[in-house]
């Protein structure tokens, strides 16, 4: 039977061809996709689901039909009755191919699961949160003063703490009688007062002194992971923090995919908002449970996103994203109750607020960076880079402050990575290579040992060497440039080029092999020419849209630069500086920020004034629009070399002196083993 069918697995982005009849576990398995099963393909373990998705996918180049995979069978029907699946859901081991089809491994079903390297950093926050507890003694009822029982309550609000008229919901008032005689005319009120709010919310009410908790969580909402801070709204303390993958990602890696999905899927925007509030909702639960808190004593919840992210949590079709004039349905904050977000895993009378946009493609996310690292009050001129699927840049000093979005695509993050993987246990995260000898020595996620050190084979027993990471490929190629394996204009050089049997011919082109278990039935984890690609193409984007930013402030150097989320806090500045992902300053100029977006999340949650300075701030920075500049594409263009076609980086060569070396060989880019030849 021939091999006929295109299978795609997100969030790997592995693909192959496979025939009909195919398991999608066998096709997992062939491509080396992280796919869990512990049954041998029996259909009782149910390890290895797998979420189909259908219809349009013009990031994928297919179009999957309803019967792309086969019936739904008696085995799958008979784990379902008895242990339960969730809407949508297969087993991989059950469902063959049946035509093309796009195959989403969600995190539950992936043997290495992923750590979420969004960890808050250590802020000192001057707590005004909008939520605390009061303790309030109420008038008993009389005969003589025939007032309800609420309106009591508000009286005993309004004098003892200086509450004026606050709102309660029906579901507050339909137990506020026995929660009031419980407590023998003594309760512990819940109250919320935002920054848009007129008067105060009674959000809930406990019976007595009531010393139990008070949280709230801050979300980054990103492209690919969504992460979340468990925060206790009296001191501001960090409970937890936790975070899964954006379940989205099925629809599409990047924003404009899941764009061009919502364009191409009648009903698509729906269908990506309930995958994300459901995610959501399962974050929640399982933060609470690693803090050992009730879901029901979270409180608040602050939102920050990018634009696309915005539309589609708030139910907001995100087309108008995908087109010049990149138009917002709002670009305001919001202050919305949470059962608006259908946010069910924490107390239903719970408060969200959702920080501004700045513009069309600069988001919530990039808002939350300004109010965290306030480029806005630094003397020297700053540039602050978020990178994730979709970079956010800022630039300026206390004169002005510059924003733009650039979309730096996912590999990054490790997707679109020949060997690449989430970050999780056993990914190559760290990366060296001896200029001399071309021998590489790598640190795994989960172990402090590199490759070379004795005991390394003994820390990552459990784990294995299983792929590598977004920070992994980013020092892989940096390593390989500094080492001569790879030249300015990208290329990977053969053998007798570089001098090692580690660079093997492969189809028109050649790739590095870093780690080789294929004799011992493990993974070969290779650097190939098309993830050189993927790299040079999304650092390009990126210091494209830095120097856009520069353009328009009239500078042609910065003083001080600001690497934020998780990117920031994993990859060395040298290494950044090498590939030209950042502009050239002096390292010791270069600082992390950890995850810049999560700490001004946490700073809106504990701070009420905080969201109106914020509110403020937005307004005063200036939007540049890459999209449309036309110099973006000259300085893209440029910087796809390593690390830059024409600017020269005297920081940098201070310390690193890069081997001019081209491989460049007649006929195509590559070759196999043809002789250096430099272009007149």
């Amino acid at each position: 039977m021939s091999e006929d069918a295109l299978v795609i697995f997100t969030p790997s982005g592995k693909r192959g061809r496979f025939a009909i009849g195919t398991p999608i576990l066998q096709a997992a398995r062939k491509l080396g996709v992280d796919l869990d099963s512990v049954c041998g393909g029996r259909g009782i373990c149910s390890k290895c689901q797998i979420s189909p998705g259908y219809g349009e996918f013009p990031k994928h180049g297919v179009t999957v039909e309803d019967d792309a995979l086969s019936p739904w069978n008696a085995v799958e029907e008979r784990y379902k009755s008895k242990r339960g699946m969730a809407p949508g859901r297969r087993l991989g081991c059950q469902a063959t191919v049946m035509g093309d089809v796009v195959i989403d491994v969600p995190p539950e079903s992936q043997v290495h699961k992923q750590v979420i390297r969004k960890s808050a950093t250590q802020r000192d926050i001057v707590m005004d949160p909008a939520s605390r507890k009061l303790f309030v003694e109420v008038a008993e009822p009389d005969m003589h003063n025939p007032s309800g029982d609420f309106e009591r309550l508000k009286e005993a609000l309004q004098a003892q703490w200086g509450v004026e008229d606050p709102l309660a919901g029906l579901d507050l008032m339909a137990r506020l009688q026995t929660l009031l005689r419980k407590g023998e005319w003594k309760a512990t009120v819940v109250l919320n007062k935002g920054n848009h709010d007129v008067r105060p919310r009674i959000l809930d009410v406990k019976p007595g002194y009531d010393e139990s908790g008070l949280y709230g969580l801050a979300i980054d909402l990103g492209s690919t992971t969504i992460a979340a801070h468990l925060c206790d709204l009296r001191d501001g303390a960090v409970l937890a923090s936790s975070g899964l993958m954006n379940p989205q990602i099925r629809f599409g890696e990047d924003l404009m995919s899941r764009v061009s999905y919502a364009m191409m899927n009648p009903g698509g925007d729906v269908e990506m908002t309930r995958a994300v509030r459901e995610a959501i909702n399962s974050l929640a639960a399982s933060i609470a449970d690693e803090a050992k808190i009730d879901v029901k004593t979270i409180y608040e919840v602050v939102f920050v996103c990018n634009p696309v992210m915005h539309h589609l949590l708030l139910g907001i079709d995100p087309v108008e994203l995908g087109q010049a004039p990149f138009a917002l349905a709002t670009s305001g904050s919001l202050s919305l109750d949470a059962r608006d977000l259908d946010l069910s895993n924490i107390n239903p009378a719970a408060r969200v607020y959702v920080l501004p946009c700045i513009a069309g493609h600069v988001g919530a996310d990039a808002a939350a960076v300004a109010l965290s690292e306030e480029p806005g009050k630094s003397e020297e001129m700053v540039l602050i880079v978020d990178v994730g699927t979709n970079a956010e840049i800022l630039l300026g000093n206390t004169s002005r402050v510059l924003a733009c979005s650039s979309p730096t695509g996912p590999a990054f993050e490790g997707a679109q990575i020949s060997s690449g993987q989430r970050a999780a246990p056993g990914a190559i995260e760290r990366v060296e290579i001896d200029p001399v000898t071309k021998e590489p020595r790598f640190k795994v996620i989960g172990s402090d040992l590199w490759s070379t050190e004795p005991g390394f084979a003994e820390a990552i027993k459990t784990s294995g060497i299983t792929g590598i990471c977004g920070s992994g490929i980013i020092e892989a190629v940096a390593e390989m440039r500094m080492a001569g394996i790879v030249d300015q204009g990208g290329l990977i050089g053969g053998p007798d080029q570089v001098g090692t049997p580690r660079c093997i011919p492969y189809g028109r082109t050649h790739t590095y092999i870093l780690h080789d278990a294929s004799a011992e039935g493990g993974p070969k984890i290779m650097v190939t020419q098309g993830d050189i690609r993927a790299i040079q193409l999304a650092k390009a984007a990126l210091y494209a849209g830095a120097r856009l930013l520069m353009d328009e402030m009239g500078v042609e150097k910065v003083e001080k630069v600001t690497l934020a989320g998780a990117f920031g806090a994993h990859i060395s500045p040298k290494h950044a500086m090498v590939l030209g992902m950042i502009p050239d300053v002096p390292l010791n100029k270069v600082i992390s920020a950890g995850n810049a977006a999560g700490t001004g999340a946490r700073i809106a949650l504990c701070n009420v004034a905080a969201r109106n300075a914020i509110e403020a701030t937005v307004h005063e920075i200036h939007k540049v629009e890459t999209a449309i500049e036309p110099r973006f594409q000259e300085h893209f263009v440029n910087a796809s070399a390593i690390p830059n076609a024409v600017e020269a980086f005297p920081e940098l060569a201070q310390i690193v002196t890069l081997p001019d070396v081209s491989f460049n060989t007649s006929g195509h880019g590559g070759g196999e083993g043809g002789r250096k030849r430099r272009r007149g």
